[in-house]
Formats: structure tokens, sequence, C-alpha cells
């Protein structure tokens, strides 16, 4: 028999608790629900009585805000999957701490990726770091750090500390200033979409965005752009011009 995983709706909507366990026991019958409830308070009772896996968490509740699950545990030992309308600002708070959403209505096939998702990384995934990222990046009303997946589990970089962005295919290689290279499974594309706001990061070239913080020099004539670390960018004609009126400002 396939492993079940113990699972906790909360969501101050009946109807919306009363959808997702449906959905849930038609589509993915790996996901056991255990309890759902009506607000932030009964769900914390509920998750410490139970102890799930994972935690359906509906981010506006009266009282309490789906977010602020944090301060009533010294630990976030479960993961969660958090519910909610559609906000550009939270989504990319999310997909910054890695912590995966669901958009009202639910849509089938993002629930199942979703839930297909955490199955496979359960293992690695520390629920712990994706939540405090996710709460700096909400609080402060500012991207901070981004998660990313490391040999034995995961790790947060501070986006300060990212010299540039390279792409690798279908993935990406995260250049930081002392501590090294990391692989992490996503196109350069959503990055530059994700950094939009974030004005010292600039696409310069089709497989390269580099932080203009760490900027050491560039060559006109060779289009290349020399970053710390002896890292070297390339620039390519048509972004000659943006990537100029960027550094000087």
């Amino acid at each position: 028999m396939d492993k079940k995983f113990k699972a906790i709706l909360i969501d101050d909507e009946r109807s919306a608790r009363n959808i997702l366990a449906r959905l849930l026991e038609l589509h993915c019958k790996e996901i056991e629900v255990i309890d759902s409830c009506k607000d932030l308070e009964e769900g914390v009772l509920s998750i410490k009585k139970h102890q799930p896996d994972l935690v359906f968490l509906d981010i506006e509740m009266p009282n309490y805000a789906g977010y602020e699950i944090g301060s009533f545990f010294e630990k976030i030992d479960f993961e969660i999957i958090f519910v909610t309308a559609y906000d550009s600002y939270a989504i990319k708070a999310f997909e910054m701490s890695a912590l995966d959403y669901l958009l009202k209505p639910i849509d089938i096939d993002r629930l199942k990726f979703a839930v297909q998702k955490f199955v496979s990384e359960k293992e690695k995934a520390d629920a712990s770091i994706n939540y405090q990222v996710l709460l700096e990046s909400l609080s402060e009303d500012k991207q901070q750090k981004i998660v990313v997946q490391v040999k034995g589990g995961q790790k947060a970089i501070a986006l300060k500390d990212i010299v540039a962005l390279e792409a690798s295919s279908a993935y990406c290689t995260i250049h930081t200033v002392d501590e090294g290279s990391f692989l992490y499974s996503k196109h350069l594309k959503y990055f530059e979409d994700l950094l939009e706001d974030e004005k010292n990061f600039i696409r310069t070239h089709k497989s390269w965005i580099i932080n203009s913080d760490y900027l050491e020099q560039y060559s006109k004539s060779k289009f290349t752009i020399q970053l710390n670390n002896g890292i070297e960018a390339k620039l390519s004609k048509y972004k000659k011009e943006v990537f100029e009126s960027s550094i000087l400002g």
C-alpha cells in the first residue's frame, strides 16, 4: 500500500474546506485529510494534536492571517501549501521561499502538481527555512532571500549576496559573492520576472542577469562585463543601451 500523508485544512469558509477535501479525495489519493478547521487558533490546536505532514492554509482569515502561524510554534516541522486569492507581491514571496501555493478557485492540475511536489521533496525539504524566508519577505514588504536546493537539504541565500545568474539550459547557476555557485531548477526568465523590482539586477544577455552592485568594469568592444570573483558575463548589443543607462543612473 502506498504511503499516506496526513493533512489538515484551515480555512474560514466551510465551502472552501469542503471543496478542497473533495478534490483531494478524488485526485490526490496519497493525502488523507484528518481534520478541517475554521480559523488559525483551531488549526494550531489540531496540528499540535495530530502532528500532520501537510497543512493547507488559507492566507486571509479573521483574527490571524495564515502566515502568522509561525508565532504559535517554536519550529515549523510540517509542510505548508498556502491557499490564496491572487496577489502579485505575495506570489513572489511564495516563489522566493520555495513554499507552494494554490490560487482560488483551485485548479485541479495545479493541486495535483503541488501535492506531487510535496511528496517528492518531503524528505529533503526544510519547512522552517522556507517559512522564515516567506515571513521575512511579507513582513518587510521586500524580497530578501531565496531558498535553493543544496546537497543534503536547502539553503537561504540573501539577494544582496548574488553576483549574477547564468542560464544553463532549463536551469540557472546562481553565482554568489562568498558562498560559491548553486544550480537552480528554473530558467532565467523566471528570475527576470521575480527580480523586476530589484533595480540592481539587470538582464544583460539571453544567458545573464547581473547584480550591478558587483560590477567592476565592462568592455564596449568585446561586449563583456567583469564582476566580482572573476565572473565574466556577456552583454548583448541589444541590451547595451539599457545596461549603460542603468549603471550610469
